[in-house]
């Protein structure tokens, strides 16, 4: 099966309901999805390091970071 092809021949609402499902079946899977050894150094180094922000205040910072 050459899905790549097939994906390539499917409209747009076609792909996003495809990737709706297939993301779906990862998300029900039972195997579940294993993190890589780095991202726990990852998440370690940054850990009480966190900034809350006002939620307009944070849409405005994106705004801006988008000009």
């Amino acid at each position: 099966m050459n899905v790549l092809a097939e994906i390539k021949q499917m409209s747009l609402s076609e792909k996003l309901i495809t990737m709706e499902q297939l993301w779906n079946e990862l998300q029900n899977s039972e195997e579940g999805v294993q993190s890589p050894p780095w991202h726990k150094e990852v998440l370690k180094a940054r850990e009480g390091k966190e900034k809350f922000v006002n939620w307009n205040d944070a849409k405005k910072s994106i705004r801006n970071s988008c000009r």
